[in-house]
């Protein structure tokens, strides 16, 4: 019986754990997180009369892994037809190219019509084929397919290990496939620099390490290893001390050198060279590895004095990145005439948005995505149709289509660049959650000589802190920031606080890089169930005003103090209101605000309904006590009158096209702002005003701050505040040159006195 329960219990906690795991099974595992181990490359044994054919993957990628299938046989290169094609087809594809698994397959001619013969048609694989060429098909070369039907296949990024190339044609025009690549620091003075920038090209090929011979190696072939490696150059190194090392300890040489243009994302973009045959000695015929140096972005270059910049700013005054959640991705913005705009997908590829990534300091492109993927900007659509030759020093020197019409914001490009490999996310971990995207906090610290795990202190934890953790761990974006984990076990022996006080403005690259206590820590609470928390997501909110709406909404109301009973309990008057009678008048500037969610995912608000706060003489419910700021400020920045707003009915007034309102205040209804929506607070609505009772009449500033504490967690912060020129004569009252923040050039803003971001206001 003992054996039975035993055995019981066992199964119980085994089903309950797979189905534990199982509700967060689609949030899948971010990178580096442990995946399950995957069974060894071995080379295929094929019967003798299986055609032997190579593979490749062509076209305009957005990815490096990803493409349109070109198949070599019988000396040319051809495409497979998208009949039949499925994802068992691309998993051999993929496989076949030395990628763990196929993620997607896409028909029609995605990535462009190739040329040559169709190779394959109505292909039907089990997904365990060795190579393409054993699956079933009308015969290689029978079809009745046109290369608009050409198909193509995503790869994971995740190479099989023990991958080994094998050349099985004689042919030199072959895309190079390996394990992996890695820049190895060999002079001891670089062994401990962060991050690496100097030594050996090598390539995992069969499971091992092996350098490549410098016999035809170029310049171009270095800019594309540089670039994959987050740098955006490549310089001189001193090759004596390389030679001298390579006498002492000989290596071992990979069998083909590397033919490169200088424009390829990935070295597998790169073609296969020629074949190197070795000397008697084990040397290639020059006798030395290949050596690359590179030079890294202004934001990852070490100095003498303080180490690494403490947090990443954009300084470039022609392009930027915005709504991406780590440090060298986001939708991309070009500077025209004064104002940012964004750039239109349309012919977007690897090899613009490594134009992008290049001239901000970063390496080449990982990905070039389109479709508003890192949320939509505002304001004009500068660029469309951009082609670039792949060597401009900025993406304004490539050539675009200036007629183009029509494009709008669902459309806007983005990038994701591959930045130097900087060790942040080996000193930081989330412990005892229920998912990798969520934990207590734990970081790794030097105490007495040597390095210990332990908690951070959350007294003032706040959202912008949160963001840095999942920014360090590549996680995305905070969704929470939690100040008590007694839920979340974490590691025992990481219980004791190690890092206290601890402020971020956000852009930081890592946690320590934030204010924070040295080695006097202050934490009255402790660490263990009181020590900070976070939960990640991939995606955020993004509200961003209208600031059209505000300029022609923009009236004066002078309105009886008797009809503002609600709106003074709800302090939504100046102070002086409370000292005068009931038959004196309040005036009041009054406005629409029209706030739309150009982000990844819905804005909530943070509180739970159970805790939403109801307004009896309003009769509604506030689920965020300040949703909205109005402040008017004098031509030299000094506050003169306030206004705030309690978000009370926070809904989808109206939609893009395509897209359901899910949001309805009404029967206590859910609050919140779907992607793709607006919510409307009308200029008749209690508080939507400033009261300007006490104004003397002249040219003030006017500004709009959306979540001015970061109460809820968005994409981007530098957009949350809208400014207004504001003229009063006494008797009227106008608002010109509106404008959202960050949508002028510098030297515009400039021009608007007072503050110039919501984040230094509430600091």
């Amino acid at each position: 019986f003992q054996t039975v329960k035993g055995l019981q219990i066992s199964l119980q906690f085994f089903f309950s754990f797979w189905l534990s795991v199982a509700q967060y099974e689609h949030l899948g595992y971010p990178p580096g997180y442990p995946y399950p181990e995957q069974e060894e490359y071995t080379a295929p044994q094929l019967d003798p009369d299986t055609p032997r054919i190579q593979l490749r993957l062509a076209g305009q990628k957005r990815k490096h892994n990803e493409g349109r299938v070109e198949v070599f046989y019988n000396n040319q290169w051809g495409t497979v037809c998208d009949d039949d094609f499925n994802i068992h087809a691309a998993q051999v594809v993929c496989r076949e190219l030395g990628y763990v698994e196929a993620v997607s397959w896409l028909p029609s001619s995605k990535y462009g019509k190739g040329e040559g013969p169709i190779w394959f048609d109505n292909v039907h694989c089990t997904g365990k084929e060795k190579t393409l060429a054993q699956c079933q098909s009308n015969g290689i070369g029978i079809s009745d397919c046109k290369h608009s039907e050409d198909v193509g296949v995503v790869c994971s990024d995740k190479r099989i290990p023990g991958f080994k190339f094998l050349n099985t044609l004689p042919n030199h025009n072959l895309d190079i496939h390996v394990e992996d690549v890695q820049i190895r620091a060999i002079l001891s003075s670089y062994r401990k620099r962060i991050p690496v920038m100097e030594g050996y090209v090598e390539v995992k090929d069969g499971g091992k390490w092996k350098q490549i011979c410098n016999k035809d190696w170029t310049q171009f072939n270095s800019r594309v290893i540089c670039g994959m490696f987050g740098f955006p150059g490549e310089r001189k190194y001193n090759p004596r001390v390389y030679k001298m090392f390579a006498r002492r300890r000989k290596p071992t040489y990979w069998d083909y050198s590397v033919n490169c243009t200088g424009n390829e994302a990935h070295l597998s973009s790169c073609k296969l060279g020629q074949a190197v045959l070795e000397k008697s000695n084990g040397t290639c015929p020059r006798g030395l590895p290949v050596v690359v140096s590179c030079v890294p972005g202004k934001d990852f270059a070490p100095t003498l004095m303080t180490g690494f910049r403490k947090a990443f700013r954009q300084e470039q005054p022609l392009v930027r990145l915005r709504g991406g959640a780590i440090v060298g991705e986001g939708r991309v913005e070009v500077l025209k005439n004064g104002e940012w705009g964004t750039i239109c997908d349309d012919k977007w590829n690897l090899l613009s948005a490594t134009v992008v990534c290049r001239e901000l300091g970063f390496g080449t492109a990982k990905e070039a995505l389109s479709g508003g993927r890192l949320g939509q900007g505002m304001g004009p659509v500068h660029m469309n149709e951009v082609e670039c030759s792949g060597f401009e020093k900025s993406i304004t020197e490539c050539s675009f289509n200036k007629e183009a019409l029509g494009c709008s914001h669902e459309e806007d490009a983005a990038v994701r660049c591959n930045v130097p490999k900087m060790g942040f996310q080996e000193r930081l971990r989330l412990s005892g959650g229920r998912n990798p995207y969520e934990g207590r906090v734990e970081v790794l610290v030097e105490r007495n000589g040597s390095l210990v795990w332990g908690t951070v202190c959350s007294e003032g934890w706040r959202t912008m802190e949160a963001m840095v953790v999942c920014r360090q761990l590549g996680l995305g974006f905070a969704s929470n920031a939690f100040q008590e984990t007694w839920y979340w076990s974490g590691e025992v022996s990481a219980d004791a606080v190690v890092m206290s006080g601890v402020r971020c403005s956000g852009t930081e690259m890592s946690l320590s890089h934030c204010l924070h206590h040295g080695a006097h820590l202050s934490c009255p609470k402790g660490g263990g169930r009181y020590a900070a928390g976070v939960s990640c997501s991939e995606t955020a909110p993004d509200l961003v005003l209208n600031p059209q709406v505000v300029e022609q909404t923009t009236y004066m109301e002078d309105r009886p103090m008797f009809m503002l009973q609600c709106a003074y309990e709800e302090n939504c008057l100046s102070s002086t209101s409370s000292e005068v009678p009931a038959n004196t008048y309040r005036r009041l500037l009054r406005f629409s605000s029209q706030i739309h969610n150009n982000g990844q995912s819905d804005f909530r608000p943070k509180a739970d309904k159970h805790s939403w706060v109801w307004h009896d003489c309003h009769r509604h419910y506030h689920s965020m006590e300040v949703f909205t700021i109005y402040d008017l400020f004098s031509l030299n920045g000094t506050k003169v009158a306030e206004g705030h707003k309690a978000s009370f009915c926070l809904e989808d007034s109206e939609c893009d096209e395509g897209i359901e309102k899910r949001y309805e205040c009404a029967n206590f209804g859910d609050q919140g702002i779907t992607v793709g929506c607006w919510d409307t607070y009308r200029h008749d609505i209690d508080c939507q005003w400033v009261d300007i009772t006490d104004l003397k009449p002249g040219d003030y500033i006017f500004q709009i701050i959306i979540n001015p504490n970061y109460e809820v967690p968005e994409s981007d912060y530098t957009n949350n505040f809208t400014k207004c020129r504001c003229r009063y004569d006494g008797h009227r009252v106008w608002m010109y040159s509106c404008h959202n923040g960050g949508s002028l050039s510098s030297e515009t803003e400039q021009t608007f006195p007072g503050l110039h971001s919501n984040q230094v206001t509430h600091r």
